[in-house]
């Protein structure tokens, strides 16, 4: 005879059913905010992208990004807070995945308030100065995510990340750190020319200005502004908190693929095979410096190795244009 099912009798769950029960949550309030704004948001945002452009569009937009910015960061502190109940060991805190997908709706969310502002006096992202504003605006957003879901849950704390006032290691730290981003250009530069024999390039993510100022402003976003922000996020962050629950090669190898996986993010070529070279072209082409940034960084313990090799791998083919462009 059959047995029955039914509560009392081993009752077999539903699938999902876990996932939208609140009673076994320990934030449920914060997670069911973080489901019904981050589906709310997605939704919009599909109505926006349907809509075919204009005011309307944008409007939608800002609206999609801004339910999206709200819905995963009270994901992601569901998350922790959820994980430390659990006791969950090693580390405790929000998926870095998650905090990142918090961090692109809250940088666009802003980015497209500021370039709606704006945009009557001229401002654009294709700009040296829109490039710049845009990166200010996602580094304050990455270290203020860190701040808030990683280091205020009490996840990591910022000395865990490697983040700490100068010490007498860290001279040598930036030295170490420069040196070999000054070789991982030439590693790349070699891998770069070999990957383009097979796959079509894609073109400057930055804008190419020609006079003094434009490129000053260029070298500074691109050398100085994105290292700090990502190094913060994705060396200090994401490789310390996979560091934690994996071996270090491993965490070095997912950190790598995650980070040259984000720069391809914005690619669109305009056809679909040339949108796929772009991609693997772009993609590829960052793992030398990504597996160099990841070592160096658990290597040494620090951030500032990790940042000196990321300030010069940007800077110095920046400098090499500017300096070509002056003897000229």
């Amino acid at each position: 005879m059959d047995r029955p099912i039914g509560p009392g009798h081993g009752s077999v769950p539903r699938p999902g059913g876990r996932i939208f029960n609140l009673d076994e949550r320990a934030a449920p309030g914060l997670y069911l905010l973080g489901w019904l704004s981050t589906l709310l948001g997605a939704g919009i945002l599909i109505v926006a992208f349907m809509s075919g452009g204009g005011t309307a569009a944008v409007a939608l937009a800002g609206v999609a990004l801004g339910a999206l910015s709200i819905g995963l960061i009270s994901a992601a502190g569901a998350q922790a807070i959820q994980r430390r109940v659990d006791g969950r060991t090693g580390y405790d805190g929000p998926s870095p995945i998650l905090v990142f997908a918090a961090a692109v709706a809250s940088s666009n969310f802003l980015v497209l308030l500021v370039a709606v502002g704006g945009s009557p006096f001229g401002l654009h992202g294709d700009t040296p100065m829109g490039v710049l504003i845009g990166l200010l605006v996602s580094a304050v957003v990455n270290v203020g995510l860190v701040r808030l879901l990683v280091v205020g849950t009490r996840s990591l704390s910022w000395a865990d990340m490697g983040i700490h006032r100068p010490t007498g290691a860290t001279p040598s730290d930036l030295a170490v750190g420069a040196l070999g981003g000054v070789a991982v250009v030439y590693v790349t530069a070699g891998f770069a020319l070999l990957l383009s024999l097979f796959l079509a390039q894609p073109p400057p993510q930055l804008p190419q200005p020609t006079d003094l100022g434009g490129q000053l402003i260029t070298l500074i976003a691109a050398a100085f502004v994105a290292p700090v922000s990502e190094e913060i996020f994705f060396r200090g962050f994401t490789t310390s908190a996979w560091a934690r629950t994996s071996t270090a090669m491993r965490a070095i190898v997912q950190g790598a693929i995650f980070f040259a996986f984000t720069h391809v993010l914005t690619l669109d070529g305009s056809t679909f095979s040339q949108g796929v070279q772009w991609a693997i072209f772009a993609f590829a082409v960052r793992l030398p410096v990504s597996l160099a940034l990841g070592w160096i960084f658990l290597r040494r313990r620090s951030i500032y190795a990790s940042l000196a090799m990321h300030v010069a791998f940007n800077g110095v083919p920046l400098l090499l244009v500017m300096a070509l462009g002056v003897s000229r």
